[in-house]
């Protein structure tokens, strides 16, 4: 098995389509532009236009919007093999900011570099957009979490979700996963108070479901907790390829 299918972008886009050799070929050229970034220095700003995009190659960043107050959303958090700022190319204009957590690796991609690609394989096109989709999906269950669950259930949801996300690529099971994400990452996430959030892990630590700690999430009682979240990954469509 070649690099390329070993990526996590592959990886994870086979749960759509079982790519051929040519279709990875195709995919390993959008990596040729590997760019390094440090901690805490912005890929992308809010605002900016005439920039790329990237595919995350490896560690994790978070893409959140700045509020006039100076307070942060964190929008969500990308994993290796997640496109970073793809809609906002499309569009000409990021609507929200790309910050790194801990220092990452991401092929730069640019909208010739999509075109062409989507030219070529048409099938490759699909399984990026089911890829977006995805991506979209996500975003409906955040907004829900943050709008009707309470709080311990939506920290547990998100975890779940984390957990599956990084499956896919993987970097994940059902017995944990290692986290970069601090609290205050979370409650800029979840909505809450860094307080409420130290809180709520150890809840959720006492009742012997989970264990967030030292970079590392443990899943002690993996079914109580989906059953505490009410969790259902039908949302991720990740049990396929549907296209062969």
């Amino acid at each position: 098995m070649s690099a390329t299918e070993h990526s996590p972008l592959a990886r994870k886009l086979a749960a759509f389509v079982a790519l051929s050799s040519d279709e990875l070929a195709t995919l390993m050229r959008l990596h040729q532009r590997r760019r390094n970034f440090v901690a805490g220095r912005d890929m992308v700003h809010q605002g900016q236009s005439d920039h790329a995009a990237y595919i995350l190659e490896a560690g994790w960043v978070c893409s959140y919007k700045i509020l006039p107050d100076g307070t942060r959303q964190i929008v969500d958090f990308q994993i290796p093999g997640d496109f970073l700022g793809l809609r906002s190319v499309l569009l000409q204009t990021s609507d929200h900011s790309i910050e790194p957590i801990g220092e990452v690796q991401a092929a730069e991609v640019l909208v010739s570099d999509l075109l062409g690609a989507f030219a070529q394989t048409p099938r490759l096109a699909a399984a990026i957009l089911w890829a977006a989709s995805r991506d979209e999906a996500m975003v409906v269950e955040h907004l829900v979490g943050i709008g009707r669950r309470d709080a311990d259930s939506r920290m547990a949801h998100f975890l779940l979700e984390l957990g599956a996300r990084l499956a896919l690529v993987g970097l994940g099971s059902k017995a944990g996963y290692a986290c970069p994400l601090t609290q205050y990452h979370l409650a800029d996430a979840l909505g809450l108070s860094a307080v409420h959030v130290n809180r709520v892990l150890r809840q959720l630590r006492e009742k012997g479901l989970v264990t967030f700690r030292d970079g590392q999430v443990v899943f002690h009682d993996y079914d109580r907790l989906v059953a505490l979240a009410e969790f259902d990954p039908a949302y991720l469509d990740q049990t396929g390829p549907l296209l062969k």
